[in-house]
């Protein structure tokens, strides 16, 4: 602790003063305050620990205060009366002065903003902890907004970070809630996550993407990055003006269909988890602007998420048994998706996702309660101590901040009918012939390259027995079960590869043309049952003759 030493101290004493101990004591730092104050004297008695957590979070700064906004948003770790007072965190800044924003224009883009700009307001459109953001005008004419990172920002958050990551350990050896769930894994997470919002380039990458993924969407408008004035530390795009989209009466004189606009919103990010596997993780209505003719305006792309392959399978397994009304199949879809520093009671998961299932039990997917289901499942990994990996975290809050905007609009918002199709393609996928073929293809693949590499560690191991000698003895007697175990092995190995060309086959021809399938059904199939029952037979006469005595 000695680098950081008044910084922990700072954390210790605003953590007493809102009577924290039984924080002070899971992370250690009782010993920097000898006699800690607890809830319940003062001034302070009326208010409950939420309350003193986040006061005490929003007075320790920028780092503190964005770890509170995100843990408000972890339904899996936190019970609704802290992430409700979490959630009303606020960042706020006192604005720049204009000479500091005139420098740090000059440091990273060359020269000062009279000279690169037609015109650049010294007045801050919005101020925050970590950057403030300014309104000016291209020579071309194009409206414009410009990001500048605060100095000295990256310097306290990194020193914060680290202090994060320190207690995290300290608690994880200290405090007995702390041994179902993995806090040092929370905090480099939140250390990935706040890091990239610090780094103005990664996020114009991000708004081109997006740009990149809605191209074919007039619905949609994402700003366009001038990279010419972008670096690290300021970030320069098109500005987006419009109604903000928590303005009803505005929208209403517009003449924009609320209801309507609450389905393009929804399916937008519909098409951004299922489709694109790269989405906003931020949408809440100070992020969307409405534009004539009710075209979507999104900005800051500072917080994204990504599905990628792996929590796309686990996602579409829990789908597809969550649809299929199966509890087993549901308690396994959690397990594998969900993480525990122990053993879940399998039991008692069982029972409880039972209870869940029957929340929808004979509705359409269109009317599932998906709020209501997100939280109940959410509710139950807090109880058996699973905790969702980052980006699945972040997936289900951006789903509820959703359903709340389509509500907002349209007090009749279903937003079960929007995600349903996508839910069932998501689901059907795990069960199609082409995504069978793609698992024995990629098990060819990987048996290929086996083959491949073993004559390579053959001779490596040949050129080690040439060097240092060895000794073997051996009978033929010892030889025979080796042999006839080899001999098996290979012919499955060679019956699944056959297999697997076949399926591969067959898949390829449903996906590329269907009628094509229709006709050739009967006569693949036939053929398929015919070769698998040879190849069965090739394998049970083998595995006789080799039983034989001799």
């Amino acid at each position: 602790m000695a680098n950081h030493f008044e910084r922990y101290r700072q954390v210790a004493e605003t953590l007493s003063r809102h009577g924290l101990a039984w924080l002070l004591g899971a992370t250690g730092l009782e010993r920097l305050v000898p006699f800690p104050r607890g809830v319940g004297g003062g001034e302070q008695a009326p208010l409950s620990n939420a309350e003193h957590l986040r006061l005490a979070l929003a007075e320790l700064g920028p780092t503190f205060i964005k770890l509170g906004q995100v843990l408000s948003t972890r339904s899996d770790l936190l019970p609704p009366e802290f992430r409700n007072e979490l959630a009303k965190l606020q960042d706020d800044a006192p604005a720049l002065p204009a000479g500091t924003v005139e420098e740090l224009i000059v440091q990273e883009l060359g020269a000062l903003p009279t000279t690169l700009f037609a015109a650049f307001d010294s007045e801050p459109l919005a101020c925050a902890s970590i950057g403030q953001a300014h309104t000016a005008t291209a020579m071309d004419g194009t409206e414009l907004v410009v990001k500048i990172r605060r100095p000295g920002a990256v310097r306290q958050i990194e020193e914060d970070l680290e202090i994060l990551q320190n207690l995290a350990a300290q608690a994880s050896r200290r405090w007995a809630i702390a041994e179902d769930y993995d806090l040092m894994g929370i905090a480099a997470e939140f250390a990935q996550t706040l890091r990239a919002e610090l780094d103005y380039l990664q996020e114009g990458r991000s708004a081109e993407r997006f740009t990149v993924n809605f191209s074919g969407d007039d619905g949609v408008h994402i700003p366009k990055i001038f990279w010419d004035f972008t670096t690290s530390r300021v970030l320069t795009m098109e500005r987006i003006r419009g109604i903000k989209v928590s303005d009803l009466a505005a929208l209403d004189a517009a003449g924009i269909d609320r209801r309507d606009l609450a389905k393009r919103a929804a399916g937008a990010a519909a098409k951004m988890i299922f489709e694109d596997g790269f989405f906003h993780a931020d949408p809440h209505p100070g992020n969307l602007f409405i534009q004539d003719g009710g075209r979507i305006g999104l900005i800051d792309f500072g917080m994204v998420g990504q599905v990628d392959e792996k929590l796309r399978a686990q996602l579409g397994m829990l789908l597809l048994a969550l649809v299929r009304h199966d509890p087993e199949r549901v308690t396994a879809a959690l397990l594998d998706l969900a993480a525990s520093r122990r053993s879940a009671e399998s039991v008692r998961l069982h029972r409880d996702v039972v209870s869940l299932i029957g929340l929808y039990e004979g509705k359409p997917l269109a009317e599932v309660p998906v709020v209501r289901l997100i939280q109940e499942t959410l509710a139950i990994l807090r109880r058996h101590h699973l905790q969702l990996p980052r980006e699945m975290a972040m997936l289900l809050k951006m789903v509820l901040m959703l359903e709340g905007l389509g509500v907002l609009l349209d007090p009749a918002f279903q937003l079960g009918e929007v995600l349903g199709p996508y839910v069932q393609k998501l689901a059907a996928e795990r069960i199609s012939v082409a995504a069978f073929a793609r698992k024995l293809g990629k098990a060819g693949s990987e048996a290929v390259e086996l083959g491949l590499d073993l004559p390579g560690q053959l001779r490596r191991l040949l050129a080690i027995v040439d060097r240092d000698g060895v000794e073997v003895h051996l009978r033929a007697a010892e030889l025979e079960p080796l042999v006839g175990r080899i001999e098996r092995i290979g012919n499955r190995l060679v019956v699944g590869m056959l297999t697997a060309a076949f399926i591969r086959g067959i898949g390829e021809l449903t996906t590329a043309d269907t009628s094509r399938w229709q006709q050739w059904q009967r006569p693949l199939l036939g053929s398929g049952l015919g070769a698998v029952g040879s190849l069965g037979a090739y394998l049970g006469w083998t595995a006789l003759r080799r039983r034989r005595p001799r």
